[in-house]
């Protein structure tokens, strides 16, 4: 089973504001960066409960019909989620793998600040892409945070784009 983490950042290392806001990156993502096409390889999603409750207040559900996992010890109310399909899991991110991979998801997106951590801490992401929004905001959420070790990463590719986005691919080497 493969994990890919697709995110945004601002180019100093940001996924939100301190509060949660997204309001620094592009209104609907931008010009066309190749999320649509990574998504039509994904299986399922495995996102924080943080990451859930941001997503709520989007206009749309933006996952359509793939399964979406959100990761929450605490009982969550899934009524407003229009047009999605969307469950709850709790464990360590090997469970949660091994729970997917015998259900057949073969390509799983890992989004959310703890979670992408803790999936890269326990690791288990392969693919790392990273698109980073012209813009400082000088606090935040981090993408990274602390590893046991340190990770190598192989660079697979960077692109960039008349807005300013830039965007890096990496696999994790080990």
């Amino acid at each position: 089973m493969t994990a890919t983490v697709f995110v945004g950042t601002s180019v100093d290392g940001f996924i939100a504001r301190s509060n949660g806001d997204l309001d620094f990156l592009p209104p609907d993502g931008g010009e066309p960066h190749g999320y649509v096409e990574f998504m039509a390889t994904v299986d399922a999603l495995v996102i924080g409960r943080k990451t859930f409750e941001t997503v709520l207040a989007f206009p749309t559900w933006p996952y359509g019909d793939k399964l979406v996992v959100v990761l929450s010890g605490r009982p969550l109310d899934f009524s407003t989620v229009r047009g999605g399909r969307v469950e709850q899991m709790s464990g360590a991110p090997a469970e949660i793998m091994a729970k997917l991979s015998t259900r057949g998801v073969n390509h799983v997106y890992v989004d959310g600040g703890i979670t992408v951590q803790g999936f890269l801490r326990a690791g288990l992401i392969q693919r790392l892409i990273v698109t980073r929004v012209p813009v400082l905001i000088g606090s935040g959420i981090p993408l990274f945070g602390t590893l046991p070790h340190d990770m190598r990463l192989r660079h697979i590719g960077t692109r960039h784009y008349p807005s300013g986005l830039v965007q890096t691919e990496y696999q994790i080497a080990g």
